[in-house]
């Protein structure tokens, strides 16, 4: 089986003897590390990792290959566990109504927004989609991503929605990227069912999931559960529907306002939660201890000019928070979970070991990978960055428009 040793690394970061689920609270600002460490990589796995002074190098197979990490640190490749980027097309236009005041509510009931991507989603083909997506991934692998979760949502149509989740399929198939599928159907409301929309619900209950379902599309079930959007009670009808498939909910929620989504997602076991601009202490209540992660998405704020998310507010009253990019072409345009890391930061006030925990242990805990990613860890798949030679951690989130990723090591292979 191949080695791979990675040696002489300045700081190795988010390591684990043992593998817990996530990261909470006051914890979530102690980061466990290693000076002056070694990374064993066998096959696609980890097998060992410590100091350099306890690595026995004539334990090592001859033909091992030896990276030499000097004044580079290495952590746990990024999980990025909200994105859209399988979509036709840019929204750009869009982008010059936003500068001129036009809300994201604004333009949605115009029929812009989702319901724009949706109607170029009905004629773009698979093909198209695969290649376009392909090269998004291949950017973000740059940037440091090993694991991405792709929501379908711009189709709206049966067909359409297929379409995506099928697409979705083939990038699993296709990537270096570990990647999760989810189910979005209930992302926005066609026009031709504005004013009865339950309708449109009763679609995705009778047609979508079961189709959805029977074809294993999806490893995740979503709804946008905001104001002027799906309600608690549409909510509520496609979860319990979902939940007949076995599906595990990840749910958008107040991003728009106190909606009851962060509830409702609980509710239902729901894996996550995200967006939460609106979260107040009964929000944060019904979170503690509950299983489901919240998931704050800083790159739709930032580009919305929305409020933000109260994260410290929820670090303090004990949760833990993800973070992840929502990278779609109307919201928050860019995959690059290194600025997602510098806007916890900067916007969110978040230090640079929380921002840490949540780009990798936490958001791996958001989209279900917990036990294979996000962390330094005997046995769990070997998706690890070397970065350029800098400083420390702190350089992370600092340097913003610098991509501090040097080499981006997937399965146990260099990409």
């Amino acid at each position: 089986m191949k080695q791979l040793l990675i040696k002489n690394i300045k700081k190795l970061v988010q390591t684990e003897k043992e593998s817990q689920p996530y990261i909470a609270g006051a914890q979530m600002a102690t980061l466990p590390s290693i000076d002056d460490a070694y990374l064993l990589i066998k096959g696609p796995y980890i097998h060992a990792y410590g100091q350099m002074s306890e690595l026995d190098e004539s334990a090592l197979s001859a033909d091992v290959e030896v990276i030499d990490a000097s004044d580079r640190l290495v952590l746990p490749a990024w999980c990025d566990s909200h994105t859209h980027l399988v979509y036709p097309k840019s929204r750009d236009v869009e982008y010059v109504d936003k500068i001129k005041g036009l809300s994201y509510e604004e333009i949605a009931a115009r029929g812009g927004g989702i319901l724009n991507s949706a109607k170029l989603m009905a004629t773009a083909s698979e093909d198209q989609l695969f290649d376009d997506a392909m090269v998004r991934l291949q950017e973000i692998i740059q940037w440091g991503t090993g694991a991405v979760e792709i929501k379908s949502g711009y189709g709206l149509t049966l067909e359409s929605e297929l379409k995506m989740l099928r697409v979705i399929k083939r990038l699993k198939e296709a990537s270096p990227l570990t990647i999760k599928s989810t189910f979005l159907g209930a992302h926005s409301i066609p026009m031709e069912y504005r004013g009865q929309q339950e309708k449109y619900v009763d679609l995705v209950i009778n047609e979508m999931l079961p189709a959805v379902a029977k074809e294993k599309l999806a490893d995740y079930v979503d709804v946008f559960c905001d104001v002027g959007f799906f309600t608690v009670e549409d909510t509520d009808r496609i979860l319990e529907a979902a939940a007949k498939y076995g599906m595990t909910p990840k749910i958008h929620a107040n991003e728009l306002d106190y909606s009851g989504g962060i509830q409702v997602g609980v509710k239902y076991n729901a894996l996550s939660v995200d967006h939460l601009e609106f979260t107040g202490e009964e929000e944060m209540k019904a979170l503690k201890d509950s299983g489901t992660m919240p998931t704050i998405l800083p790159g739709a704020a930032f580009f919305l000019n929305m409020a933000y998310a109260p994260a410290r507010q929820m670090m303090e009253a004990g949760l833990p928070v993800a973070l992840a990019s929502d990278f779609n072409p109307g919201s928050s345009p860019s995959g690059n979970m290194q600025l997602i890391m510098a806007m916890g930061s900067v916007l969110y006030r978040m230090l640079p070991e929380e921002v840490i925990h949540a780009v990798t242990k936490n958001t791996a805990y958001a989209m279900g990978v917990d036990k294979e990613l996000g962390s330094i860890c005997v046995g769990k798949k070997a998706n690890v960055v070397i970065t350029k030679p800098i400083p420390g951690i702190e350089y992370l989130p600092y340097a913003y428009g610098e991509n501090k990723v040097e080499t981006t090591i997937l399965n146990g292979l260099k990409i």
